[in-house]
This record gives structure tokens, C-alpha cells and sequence, in this order.
């Protein structure tokens, strides 16, 4: 055999093994389509489709970290400076029903202290449709009305519960009236326990069965907006009512909130204390409640784009007087600075107290 026999040879050897291959060639297959991210803003900013459904889903939060010095709820507390740093998650969902949206709302909370103090707890776990509301969420008594001024001493003259589980119908005529029913657990444990407040003045019963019940109607027109709420506390057997007005100037804003308590020589759930135990006389601990009355006026007033002063004022028939001043400044967007000093005069036990508050705190 010769060189030119042999190479056509080879030649006619590669096109056979060639065309084999060709025959078995793999055909690679469609890639699957890509499914983007949908912006869902029919819920408001921050929603998105949860890919392959018609849920919509967002996601926040915030860090929060803030230096406290004293106590405006003590009056013998000498903290010189307690640190204490919290972060929050929450999680929001909204799908479209025949009902209207059906929503949910979660937050987890986490805490640390000074000296290694740390908490973790479910701060809001709730289910929404039809002006329906159901799961835990603060009392309605203090959600309806709106809380006691844009200060963080609020509450030092009570305003009311929080964190609850509750069963709410919140109706909204459209033109301006607004009202509100709601069934709220009555927070007792089965050692008789309470879970809300300050527990040493509480009157909780074990194996208690009837829920609290809070209602308010509400009417806004332009400028101006006045809610009547009332709680009744099923297991003390009493309540109380508050009645706010509000005012938005654009210049300034300003509220007025009074509240009856329907017994004043008893605490309850609605006309009650977060006040320390040595802030009233050993033998009557409702001098750390209202008495038969509480009074809380405050206002805020934006000085720029960035900046605004706040100021909040109350009182008690059981004389307890607190004042509480803040400044909010926004240095850029999310992030919020808020030095804050708050005055609380305990008569009856004849003391009183200054406290003050640095926070830093980033929203998402």
C-alpha cells in the first residue's frame, strides 16, 4: 500500500466517523424564560409579586440604638446611663380578593442592654380582610385615637394598653366618619398573671374567659379631627374614655386628649399606670393612675424639611404632672436623630424626676 492509498484511506475513515457524529449530535435544550421581580404598588411603596403568585410582599425595618440617662417613670431611679440597642423586622403581605385585600403583618423584635439584657419577642402577628382584624396588635383604645404625642415618653401618664391579641372591625364611611369595635384579650394567665403594664398593681384572674371590649367613633374634616374611644375592662369590672381633637396647620400640628375614668380610687386596664411602684404611697397604689381624670395636650412644629421641635404635656386628678420636649432631625432620608428631656412630678409621694434620652435610629 502506498502513501496516497493510505491517506484517502484515513480521510474516508474521519468523513464516516464525522457523519456518525453528526447523526448523534445533542441539540441543547431552551433555556426556561426568566420571571422578573413585579413592582406591586397597589399597597403602597415597597411591595412586590412574590414570583409565581399574586401576592404582593415587603419587607422593613429598623436598627434603632439610644443612650438613656435617669428615668422619667422612676422617680428614685439613679441610672446614670443605660445603653440599649433594638432591631425589628417586619414582614407584610397583601393579595386581592373578592373581599378586598387580605393582609398580613408581622414584626419580631430583638433587645439588648446594658449588662447583657436581651430579649426576643413577636411584637405583631395579625390577619386583615374586610375591615377585619385579627391577632396581636397594640389595643385599639390606643391605635384608633393615636398615641399621646410624637415624644418617647408618651405614656408616663398612661394612655392605655399595648401589645394584644384582639378581634377589631374598623368601618370607614368614605366622608370622614370613621368607627371602630373591637373584643380584646384580657391578657390573664393561668397563675392569674398579667402580661401588659406594671404587673404589681394588677387584678388579673386566672381562668377568665370574657374578653375586655373597646369601641370609638371619629369624624375628620379638613384641618381639624375629634375621635371619642372607650375601654371596659371585664375583670376590674370598670373603664375609662378618652376624647381627642386634632389639628394639622401645615405650620404646626396640635392635639388635645382627655380621659374619665369610671372609678377613680381603681386601676384598670384603660385608666391604669406604667409608673414604678415607688411612685406613689405604699398603702394606695391608685395614686400612680389617673384618679378620676387625665389631661395630655402637645403639639409639633417643623422648623425645615430636616428638622422639628415636639413638645408634650400631662396631668392627673392624682396630681402626677409630666412634660417631655424632643427634637427630630432628619440628616438624611431614614435616618433619624432624637435628643429628648422629660420632667415628671410625683405629688403624693413628693419627688420628682428628669430624664433624657438620645436615640439614632434607621428605618427600611
Amino acid at each position: 500500500m502506498n502513501i496516497k492509498s493510505l491517506l484517502l484511506g484515513s480521510a474516508a475513515a474521519l468523513a464516516a466517523v464525522s457523519g456518525a457524529h453528526a447523526a448523534d449530535a445533542i441539540v441543547a435544550a431552551e433555556p426556561e424564560p426568566l420571571e422578573y421581580v413585579r413592582i406591586c404598588d397597589a399597597y403602597g411603596a415597597g411591595y412586590f409579586f412574590i414570583p409565581g403568585t399574586e401576592t404582593c410582599l415587603k419587607i422593613g425595618g429598623r436598627v434603632r440604638s439610644e443612650g438613656e440617662w435617669y428615668d422619667a417613670y422612676n422617680p428614685n431611679s439613679r441610672v446614670g446611663t443605660l445603653w440599649h440597642t433594638r432591631a425589628e423586622l417586619s414582614v407584610d403581605t397583601a393579595t386581592d380578593t373578592e373581599y378586598g385585600p387580605l393582609k398580613t403583618n408581622t414584626v419580631i423584635r430583638w433587645d439588648w442592654n446594658d449588662g447583657g439584657s436581651t430579649s426576643t419577642k413577636l411584637l405583631f402577628a395579625n390577619i386583615s380582610l374586610g375591615g377585619f382584624t385579627v391577632g396581636k396588635l397594640d389595643s385599639q383604645y390606643n391605635l384608633y385615637v393615636g398615641y399621646a404625642g410624637d415624644v418617647i415618653n408618651d405614656d408616663v401618664i398612661y394612655d392605655g394598653p399595648y401589645e394584644l391579641n384582639q378581634l377589631t372591625y374598623n368601618y370607614d364611611a368614605g366622608n370622614g366618619f370613621t368607627a371602630m369595635v373591637s373584643l380584646e384579650d384580657s391578657n390573664s394567665a393561668s397563675d392569674g398573671s398579667a402580661s401588659y403594664g406594671a404587673s404589681w398593681w394588677t387584678d388579673d384572674k386566672s381562668n377568665h374567659y370574657a374578653p375586655d371590649v373597646v369601641a370609638g367613633l371619629g369624624f375628620k374634616s379638613g384641618a381639624w379631627g375629634v375621635k371619642v374611644v372607650g375601654g371596659y375592662d371585664s375583670i376590674v369590672e370598670e373603664g375609662a374614655v378618652k376624647v381627642r381633637v386634632d389639628a394639622d396647620f401645615g405650620v404646626f400640628s396640635a392635639f388635645l386628649m382627655g380621659g374619665y375614668n369610671t372609678d377613680g380610687d381603681k386601676l384598670n386596664k384603660y385608666a391604669g399606670t406604667n409608673l414604678d411602684r415607688s411612685a406613689c404611697p405604699v398603702n394606695d397604689p391608685s395614686k400612680c393612675g389617673w384618679g378620676d381624670w387625665a389631661v395630655w395636650g402637645g403639639g409639633s412644629v417643623p422648623i425645615n424639611d430636616k428638622l422639628k421641635w415636639n413638645i408634650q404635656l400631662a396631668y392627673t386628678d392624682s396630681k402626677i404632672f409630666a412634660a417631655t420636649t424632643n427634637l427630630t432631625w432628619n440628616p438624611v432620608k431614614n435616618l433619624t436623630l432624637r435628643p429628648e428631656v422629660s420632667y415628671t412630678n410625683f405629688d403624693s409621694v413628693n419627688q420628682d424626676q428628669w430624664a433624657g434620652i438620645m436615640r439614632f435610629e434607621r428605618s427600611f
